[in-house]
């Protein structure tokens, strides 16, 4: 035993200092008092010799710099240059966009919890909640969904109206070119309330918002554009859309098939330098109202009109309506959704320079400017637009599962219905942290690229899943469309969230982890700059610092991975309360574990990894499911840890954990060189997987939650809108609740005696006068229990119509006339 004390002293130092990430010297220092330590401990002196001349031999080089940067790093620095993927423009563009928040931390193995539990408590200004509790609240008492979708496939004139007096589209516009100056979160919280009740008035509000040309000339425009269009834009006297999807190159930028070229022509009268445009643009949100239309194309200067450069690259323009050769064609009908969308096509469109975003400074720059913008729109409209159908979805439908009786049981008592509903709670609460979390990091003055994408990916998804829940438990509730339906149209809508502003199978694919693993690595980009360096020496000297930073860091984290794997994450240093330390302590391993992974997968398939997809994609779930995570707990913190809420968090951060295993293991089950997944494995999983989905119990608690009044249910669907009325049929159920269950004990009695046989009526108001003839019920019961029958009635019910009503009105018109001639 005494042989193996040296070594073993080595090796623990080592991973002690690993583990904590101390320096190389402070290594040194550590590992030389080990051996000591191990020498004290009854170590055999000459195998401590021996020990300690291996430890040197290791240790001088790494400590004597102009050693390290000659012998070590240097060469190095030749491999890792032939080895260096070559990115394309637009990758790197893609790459440098946008800027790195909580998730860089999330990719360094050893999250600083403080950099997010210190960023401030989102909170609107007191103008921005009178607007959310006087505007926004009166258009969606103005709002009727059937009459929107079905009847006229478009906002009524008076809605329309109302947005634009209100400034509904001049939210993001400063107050000094007349728009309401509103932060992102306020942003954030209108768009979720309006598709609370209604998606095609969401739409039509969020997208000049957040992916229209306000953004871009607010941006990058010119003072003459801002001073023009701006306040134009606010008030509505400007409908705006951006023209980017086209038939052939989709959504790709980089493969616009679109293209101006650099001319002389007439414009207003006057002879001018501009570009001739021809495009054809699809899916264009907007288009057949637009008034100003924001394009993207590729540039082209033959004539060298404005400089030698003949491939100008990536352009944005602004076309007027009324452009010569403009053609706004008709109406797309995506999936019986009523938001304007439609196509637009040009040739040989004659604009001046002037009309490009911009002007001449920003030609050639479009895919920076799209990639953004995009993100900061990625990041509130459609996260905010599933956070309200969710948080709706929720809350409604956990009322309709208490007030839906079958076989005498309110349906969301049965564990089927339970099951869901617990889904439907978690996903809910999953979603509504996590697109709070990404609008406030815009208002922080961030362009959350990476965020964005998880925020658009998963809100998207997990929308998705809480109304596929939904529908199965309203059953033909939710198949039977009408006025009296307040799930069809959002489950008609959701594929088109899960399909826009990148498709989700891109997004996961692709971008998540693609970003990711470079913007927010602590290291590779750092490399990848010092790698490729003009000035030899200073080329030198940084990667040697790049590189051997990046050495200690993936050796620290197959530590901290294992080390965690072995004690299952129950100790070390972390913030929160005795209920939520240990979920922090959970995510430093799997930060660790996704750092370590990613870490070797870069560096065993190079350039090769952006074609593995599956496997980028697992990692970018990893990462997702972190973020995601992260942004229930600082909501958790920020809600004052109420107790109360607990089965929520437990519910929703249980799965995050489940699904951030199954990730790993997939990835690791499926890695490309097989000796390295099964390395990784043991490191990440010494023990094998031993996150579980939640259990049935916590799932209970969390349904139960859905069922019954509470402030935390109230808390779930703060925002919404659940005000009941005439057209808010969702409003009337929830609003329901509390009547029905007040009503359930007197309920309970009166059906113990019809159950008895002591009432002779066999219709339900018969048996009601017989019960209060007898004593059995008092008068004030049975008003209550007539009320809950007529609230219960309205809960439960469909709509029908006559064969004519479903009749397309253009084929209606002809009949009728046909049938008068």
């Amino acid at each position: 035993m005494s042989v193996l004390i040296p070594f073993l002293a080595l090796l623990l130092a080592g991973m002690a200092a690993a583990y904590f990430r101390i320096s190389l010297k402070s290594w040194a220092i550590v590992s030389a008092v080990a051996l000591a330590i191990g020498v004290a401990a009854g170590g055999s002196g000459w195998v401590t010799a021996v020990a300690a001349v291996l430890f040197a031999l290791v240790a001088a080089p790494l400590l004597h710099v102009p050693t390290r940067r000659s012998k070590l790093t240097a060469p190095l620095l030749k491999i890792y240059t032939k080895m260096l993927p070559q990115l394309s423009d637009t990758e790197r563009t893609a790459l440098e966009a946008g800027t790195v928040g909580f998730e860089g931390e999330l990719f360094s193995g050893m999250p600083n919890w403080k950099s997010l539990l210190s960023q401030p408590k989102p909170e609107l200004s007191a103008e921005e909640r009178a607007f959310l509790d006087g505007p926004v609240e009166e258009v969606c008492k103005m709002t009727n969904d059937w009459d929107i979708t079905h009847v006229r496939a478009d906002l009524p004139p008076e809605i329309w109206d109302f947005i634009k007096k209100n400034k509904f589209f001049g939210m993001i516009i400063p107050k000094q070119y007349g728009g309401l100056g509103f932060s992102a979160l306020a942003h954030h919280k209108v768009i979720e309330k309006l598709a609370s009740v209604s998606s095609t008035l969401s739409s039509t509000v969020g997208v000049p918002n957040s992916l229209g040309p306000a953004e871009l000339i607010l941006h990058y425009g010119t003072d003459e554009q801002k001073n023009h269009y701006l306040p134009r834009l606010a008030d509505g006297r400007e409908v705006p859309c951006f023209a980017l999807t086209g038939p052939s190159a989709g959504s790709d930028a980089t493969s616009l098939p679109d293209f101006g070229i650099v001319c002389e022509g007439e414009w207003n009268g006057a002879k001018v330098v501009g570009v001739k445009l021809t495009f054809d643009k699809r899916y264009i949100t907007l288009a057949p109202v637009a008034t100003v239309i924001g394009l993207a194309f590729r540039l082209y200067d033959p004539d060298k009109l404005l400089g030698e450069q003949d491939d100008r690259g990536i352009t944005l323009a602004l076309l007027p309506r009324g452009t010569e050769g403009l053609e706004v064609g008709r109406r797309h009908f995506p999936l019986n959704c009523a938001f304007q969308n439609g196509p637009v096509r040009g040739e040989e469109v004659f604009l001046p320079l002037s009309q490009l975003i911009g002007g001449e400074d920003y030609i050639g720059q479009g895919w920076r400017m799209l990639v953004e913008c995009l993100s900061v729109g990625r990041a509130i409209t459609l996260p905010s637009t599933a956070s309200g159908g969710s948080r709706l979805a929720a809350v409604v439908t956990g009322a309709y599962s208490r007030i839906r009786k079958q076989f005498g049981l309110s349906i969301g008592r049965f564990e089927g219905v339970e099951e869901a509903l617990a889904r439907i709670a978690g996903n809910a609460y999953a979603v509504s942290a996590l697109s709070e979390m990404t609008a406030s990091a815009v208002d922080r003055g961030e362009k959350p690229a990476v965020p964005s994408a998880i925020a658009k990916y998963h809100c998207t998804e997990m929308g998705r899943e809480v109304v596929r829940d939904a529908m199965d438990i309203h059953g033909g509730k939710g198949v039977i469309l009408g006025p009296k339906n307040y799930l069809g149209r959002g489950y008609q809508a959701a594929p088109i969230s899960i399909t826009v502003e990148g498709a989700n199978i891109m997004t996961r694919s692709l971008m998540i982890f693609g970003q990711g693993a470079i913007r927010c690595h602590p290291w590779v980009l750092k490399e990848m700059q010092a790698a490729t360096h003009e000035d030899p020496d200073y080329r030198l000297k940084e990667f040697d610092r790049t590189l051997f930073g990046h050495i200690g860091f993936a050796v620290s984290n197959a530590v901290r991975s294992f080390v965690f794997g072995l004690t299952a994450a129950r100790f070390g240093a972390a913030p929160g309360d005795a209920y939520t330390r240990r979920y922090y302590r959970k995510l430093n391993r799997y930060s660790a574990n996704l750092a370590l992974v990613a870490d070797t997968s870069m560096l065993l398939l190079g350039g090769k990894l952006k074609f593995k997809e599956r496997l980028s994609a697992r990692l970018g779930d990893v990462l997702s499911q972190l973020y995601i995570a992260s942004a229930m707990l600082k909501r958790y913190e920020d809600m004052d840890r109420p107790a109360a809420e607990r089965p929520l968090l437990a519910y929703a951060f249980h799965d995050a954990c489940y699904k951030i295993e199954l990730a790993l293991s997939t990835a690791l089950r499926n890695f490309p060189i097989r000796p390295a997944g099964w390395l990784l494995w043991v490191l990440v999983f010494p023990w094998g997987r031993r996150a579980q989905a939640p259990s049935d119990r916590l799932g209970h608690r969390a349904a139960s939650l859905l069922m019954s009044p509470s402030d935390t249910r109230d808390r779930l669907g703060q925002g919404v809108f659940l005000t009941p009325g005439e057209n808010n049929p969702a409003g009337r159920i929830n609003a329901a609740l509390a009547k029905v269950i007040a009503a359930e004990p007197v309920e309970r009695k009166f059906l113990k005696h019809v159950k008895a046989g002591e009432l002779s009526a066999l219709d339900y108001d018969g048996q009601l006068h017989e019960a209060q003839l007898k004593g059995m019920l008092s008068a004030e019961e049975v008003a209550m229990l007539r009320e809950m029958q007529v609230l219960v009635h309205d809960a439960i019910s469909v709509d029908d119509f006559d064969p004519s009503e479903l009749v397309a009105a253009s084929l209606h018109k002809k009949e009728s006339g046909r049938k008068a001639a």
